[in-house]
């Protein structure tokens, strides 16, 4: 362990030396000790916060998964996130592993299987979806790039039997033309430029609202930029995205499924389909958070 002197400190901090050494002093800096007369301050020491500051600011959904993934606690917020996204997300493109299996593989880092035949890029991809959670959790304040979500991609198909296909590109656009639900979508040649302008045009929005975001998902579920996973990186983006801006998010689970696929056909002629049917997802997320006791904008 490296340690700064108090000077360095307080350059690093923006602050005087002499809040750095009353912060010492009092114990607000874990692992600082005196030399003599000289603190020494672990050079990974994070800067307290002020007391009035701690007591004022309330915790957001956001930081709350950010704190229970961290400390790995379990049977929290971020448990029950992990384990209803990625069983319905997966489920909505064809996974059969069922809710429980999905539950143990997240507990356990193993599955039991008994007379039963399992799918193994299933396994697989339920435990890269755990992996894209904690991704967004951790990005979630960041803004939305390109580099990101071939990443989102990158992470959730590696180690598939598609990422063994030499036409398949893991982490990248699409090399052949494919479309969704019987309707085209971007030619492989144009991904990259209607990528690139439909996150200018949405980053170019200062504060995003959830029409905003469901808009951008929409447009990305039509340009389909990659040759598989676009559904389940397109709603892990949305859920990055109300994190950001401090929205409730949402799940899509089994039952609206078919609502949800006919909001995103029918948003450019009616925005209340797809806007209803995530309101009502919204409105169950915002169940687990009453039942976990935490705050949200009404």
């Amino acid at each position: 362990m490296r340690y700064l002197s108090v000077a360095e400190t307080a350059k690093k901090w923006d602050i005087s030396e002499r809040s750095v050494r009353n912060y010492c002093a009092h114990g607000r800096v874990p692992g600082a000790f005196l030399t003599g007369k000289t603190w020494n301050v672990p050079e990974d020491a994070t800067k307290p916060l002020r007391a009035n500051q701690k007591e004022n600011k309330p915790k957001t959904l956001l930081s709350i998964l950010q704190e229970e993934k961290k400390s790995k606690y379990s049977g929290g917020i971020y448990h029950k996130t992990q384990i209803d996204l990625t069983y319905n997300s997966n489920h909505m493109e064809g996974s059969r592993l069922t809710h429980d299996q999905t539950r143990y593989i997240f507990e356990t880092n193993t599955i039991g299987v008994e007379n039963e035949t399992l799918n193994v890029d299933d396994v697989i991809e339920t435990a890269n979806h755990f992996r894209c959670i904690d991704m967004v959790i951790d990005n979630a304040k960041s803004t939305l790039s390109e580099k990101f979500i071939k990443e989102l991609h990158l992470i959730l198909k590696s180690g598939t039997s598609d990422s063994r296909l030499e036409w398949f590109a893991v982490g990248d656009y699409k090399k052949r033309p494919n479309e969704v639900g019987g309707m085209p979508t971007a030619m492989p040649e144009d991904v990259a430029d209607e990528m690139k302008s439909l996150l200018a045009e949405y980053n170019g929005k200062e504060k995003k609202t959830f029409e905003n975001i469901l808009d951008f998902h929409v447009k990305f579920e039509k340009i389909h930029p990659f040759q598989d996973g676009n559904g389940r990186v397109g709603r892990l983006i949305m859920f990055k995205e109300c994190l950001k801006y401090n929205i409730v998010p949402f799940i899509i689970d089994d039952n609206l499924k078919l609502f949800y696929y006919r909001g995103l056909k029918e948003w450019s002629n009616e925005k209340g389909y797809l806007t209803d049917t995530c309101l009502t997802a919204q409105d169950k997320y915002k169940a687990y958070l009453d039942y976990f006791r935490i705050e949200y904008d009404k």
